[in-house]
């Protein structure tokens, strides 16, 4: 077996820095060897840094663990960063350039034209951008939480028959806005059907995923996406419901078999993180749903249910994904080892 790659996790006390650590606890491929986070955590030990969100115990690997500085000297090959966007930016780009190879799950850097947007199932040919990139490090990124779950569900199809169009409504998990996240007098009893930028994420973002590489840029996929996005009192997973026009005509039981049967790269390389299935569908009538659902193939599957005909477009079915496991901290280290599996060389 290869000796394990050191990593870091920028912005380590924060939810995605949570999940990236708990996910990493005797991770085959990968050594948590450092933590970052901002000023006010810096050189506590990370159990004293934290306030611990997570299902699980702090790992006994992490919680002593000096925390430091944003933009202190890192020796770890691959940074995976939960940073939030408001200093992601300019500190994944300053590491990159350093040499480290950083997996963003921030959005800082998603649409630039040399910046790989991966999902290992669909796209991993893009990661060939990284040629393209100055500097000895490189940027990868995963999408946001919502598009990663409509696009597993539209490659297939995509790819089978052509989408024409999209509409999509997410009921979006208050897990998906950090900590604290939603104050508890807006989000008890209530809907809110506005997210910050949410929109524009799923119509631009999975355009790019399922787009074409040509060269030093993806060429976007032609189909338009219309996006409501919603905040409901869910604690984690994410629901989209989702009505789409094909290109050729297709009947049911093709676009279930072209579903059921989709299989990507991490599950012929099989990859630590990658689920057996990246789609699962479910037959029962009131499914999936976060509170029974989320959890399977340890949060890193794509749930389809209600997959039926669309009297307005062609079909229309429900999605289920776990926002901040295969929706963010999940994606990121799934897109690390496929980038490594892929033999692309890390500089450090």
């Amino acid at each position: 077996m290869k000796e394990a790659i050191d990593v870091a996790v920028l912005g380590a006390t924060g939810t995605v820095g949570q999940k990236f650590i708990r996910l990493l606890e005797g991770h085959p491929m990968f050594r948590l060897a450092e933590l970052v986070a901002s000023e006010r955590s810096a050189g506590k030990a990370y159990a004293q840094a934290v306030a611990w969100k997570q299902e699980t115990p702090i790992p006994a690997s992490a919680a002593g663990m000096v925390v430091r500085p944003l933009h202190a000297p890192l020796s770890s090959s691959i940074l995976f960063s939960g940073l939030d966007s408001s200093v992601a930016g300019e500190a994944e780009q300053s590491y990159a350039g350093l040499g480290h190879t950083v997996i963003s799950n921030a959005s800082n850097h998603r649409m630039g034209d040399r910046v790989p947007l991966i999902i290992p199932e669909i796209n991993p040919d893009h990661f060939g951008l990284v040629h393209h990139q100055p500097g000895p490090g490189a940027i990868i990124t995963n999408s946001n939480c919502s598009s990663m779950f409509l696009a597993m569900a539209l490659a297939p199809i995509h790819r089978a028959f052509g989408v024409e169009k999209v509409q999509v409504t997410t009921m979006q998990a208050i897990s998906g806005a950090g900590y604290p996240g939603v104050a508890s007098l807006d989000i008890l009893g209530n809907v809110i059907p506005f997210i910050r930028n949410e929109e524009e994420k799923l119509e631009e973002e999975v355009a790019k995923i399922l787009g074409t590489l040509n060269g030093d840029h993806v060429v976007p996929a032609s189909f338009a996406v219309s996006a409501q996005c919603n905040r409901v009192p869910v604690h984690d997973g994410h629901t989209e419901t989702v009505s789409l026009k094909l290109v050729r005509n297709a009947s049911l039981e093709e676009v279930r078999e072209t579903l059921a049967g989709f299989r990507g790269l991490p599950q012929e390389r099989e990859l630590p993180s990658a689920p057996p299935a990246p789609l699962i569908l479910v037959d029962e009538p009131d499914r999936p749903q976060p509170a029974r659902d989320v959890w399977r193939a340890n949060g890193m599957a794509t749930l389809i249910g209600r997959l039926r005909p669309c009297p307005v477009l062609d079909y229309k079915m429900v999605i289920l994904g776990h926002n901040t496991v295969r929706g963010a901290a999940g994606a990121a280290i799934l897109n690390a080892e496929a980038f490594v599996s892929l033999g692309y060389h890390l500089p450090r």
